[in-house]
């Protein structure tokens, strides 16, 4: 089954991509919680972080450098900025294409709400 982010790598379906290479894709996500969010995903299929073999390592680093770099295009570097990889439905995944989520631009609270005890 083709994934939406499939799509977008392909071209069939439109994004404001912001970077492209022979491994990953990054665009802007089109329901943005921050003034810069972009997601970073393989251009290979991989459902979930779980789905991730050994071999990915060089795909894992190839990613983070590259949020590295966009953070510091965009302008939210030295600011700060966050990353996150949801997994699975209790992770909050929505696309089941592995992908980061680089978000910045303002302030980002706290990672997540703690549930009462």
């Amino acid at each position: 089954m083709t994934t939406l982010f499939s799509k977008i790598i392909n071209g069939e379906l439109p994004a404001e991509i912001v970077h492209q290479d022979e491994h990953i894709t990054c665009f802007r996500d089109i329901n943005p919680v921050a003034p810069v969010h972009i997601l970073i995903v393989p251009n290979r299929e991989i459902a979930t972080l779980n789905d991730f073999e050994e071999d990915d390592q060089l795909l894992a680093g190839h990613m983070l450098l590259t949020a590295k770099r966009l953070a510091k295009q965009e302008g939210i570097a030295e600011s700060g900025y966050r990353l996150i990889i949801n997994c699975n439905e209790e992770g909050g995944q929505e696309v089941y294409h592995l992908h980061v989520h680089l978000m910045g631009g303002r302030p980002m609270g706290p990672m997540v709400k703690r549930a009462n005890a």
